[in-house]
């Protein structure tokens, strides 16, 4: 009964760490940094467009996004403002190019196939919710070619 039961824990434990890990929401050590704090607390008059992606603060657990392609907020990442879920992209990038260009890459949805990467499986990198075949299918195309197959509805 034991063995059946440790990855069933580990897989909670998993699930907590990485749970509190996703609801950050900038209250982490970033926070610390003088500059974020200083200019938190002085006096800031929005513009008309930062007055249009309000509230700065989700509610509850949700997330707010701004626009696709919207001008990349001062001091926060692109990751934060737009929802890139099921993007090929690694989070590293789409902030980098954030940072680079000054404003947020559009999402790029991945519903039609993408390059697998070497060691995970096409069922961890797409959503293949709703495709009607089995997941060992589907990864073992994506084995066999190279390539993360479309999803099919």
């Amino acid at each position: 009964m034991p063995a059946r039961k440790f990855p069933v824990i580990a897989l909670v434990a998993m699930a907590a760490g990485l749970a509190l890990t996703a609801c950050d929401n900038g209250t982490g050590s970033d926070n610390a940094a003088p500059s974020r704090s200083a200019s938190a607390s002085a006096p800031h008059s929005p513009s008309s467009s930062e007055k249009s992606e309000k509230p700065e603060k989700p509610e509850s657990g949700t997330v707010q996004k701004s626009a696709p392609g919207a001008a990349k907020k001062s001091g926060e990442r692109c990751t934060d403002q737009l929802n890139y879920a099921g993007d090929s992209r690694s989070n590293a990038e789409i902030n980098s190019i954030g940072e680079e260009s000054g404003t947020c890459p559009v999402p790029e949805k991945a519903g039609s196939g993408a390059g697998k990467k070497p060691g995970e499986r096409c069922t961890d990198q797409l959503n293949y919710a709703g495709d009607s075949r089995p997941n060992a299918e589907i990864n073992s195309i994506g084995e066999e070619t190279g390539t993360c197959p479309a999803v099919q509805h």
